[in-house]
């Protein structure tokens, strides 16, 4: 009985040995694994830092790049548009705002404008001159003088006359001498009036003629210029030293009303 309690006993304690033995085996390899999982942490963090510094990296030097387009993207913009969005690479139709240069085509058409400008003296080479008899007033004839040429012309003073063969040039009336010159375009007309006989009985008797020269005067009005027209009278024509002529009007009522 004795022997069997002791037997049981040192089991027992055997048994508790072992248990208390499993224990600490347990607590150490709880106790390493934890100090390893304790030294692997920082290891562990240290990757989560490491990727978490990556993506913050990469946000610095994304915007920095970004922040470089645009600016060399509002450069170009004035150079290469018209103040007109374009895309966002530049690229599009460019629309050029330089004004066109000057050809000698135009230049050229200039100089030819101003040509046509130019004032000439009228004569009877430039002019178509007319003779006309009228009703109103009486023993009145009408000179119409008309531009010809391709330049304007200026018609001076009056126009100087010779009745056939008369040796003294036709009175002519100061009172109608116009404020300016009379200049004409071409295919114009310029009108003076001639009065062929003073008051009855006040000269001596009228003579009667079937050719007219007409002389023009120059800016000088010294004597005559240019070529003169040479015209044929109305039938019946006649005139005497009392009449008149009239200076070159722009209106033909002007000229009748002497």
């Amino acid at each position: 009985m004795r022997s069997n309690r002791i037997r049981t006993t040192v089991v027992a304690a055997t048994a508790l040995l072992a248990a208390l033995s499993l224990t600490a085996c347990s607590g150490e390899s709880g106790s390493s694994e934890s100090s390893k999982a304790g030294a692997a942490a920082p290891v562990a963090n240290t990757i989560d830092k490491q990727a978490t510094s990556q993506p913050e990296s990469h946000a610095t030097s994304q915007p920095q790049s970004q922040t470089a387009a645009p600016e060399t993207g509002a450069t170009e913009a004035p150079v290469t548009n018209s103040g007109t969005k374009s895309g966002g690479s530049g690229s599009g139709t460019t629309k050029n705002t330089v004004p066109p240069v000057k050809t000698g085509a135009n230049k050229a058409g200039n100089t030819a404008s101003a040509t046509s400008t130019k004032t000439v003296t009228c004569t009877g080479s430039n002019t178509k001159v007319t003779v006309t008899k009228v009703s109103r007033p009486i023993n009145h004839l009408l000179l119409t003088v008309t531009n010809a040429g391709s330049q304007l012309c200026n018609a001076y003073y009056a126009p100087k006359l010779r009745f056939d063969d008369a040796q003294a040039v036709f009175p002519i009336l100061d009172d109608s001498q116009p404020q300016a010159v009379v200049t004409l375009e071409p295919g114009e007309s310029a009108y003076a009036a001639i009065g062929l006989t003073g008051e009855p009985g006040s000269g001596p008797a009228p003579r009667k003629a079937a050719h007219l020269q007409v002389n023009f005067a120059g800016k000088s009005n010294v004597g005559s210029t240019g070529t003169p027209a040479e015209l044929t009278l109305p039938a019946n024509t006649y005139w005497d030293d009392n009449g008149f002529v009239t200076y070159w009007q722009t209106e033909m009522a002007d000229a009748l009303q002497y």
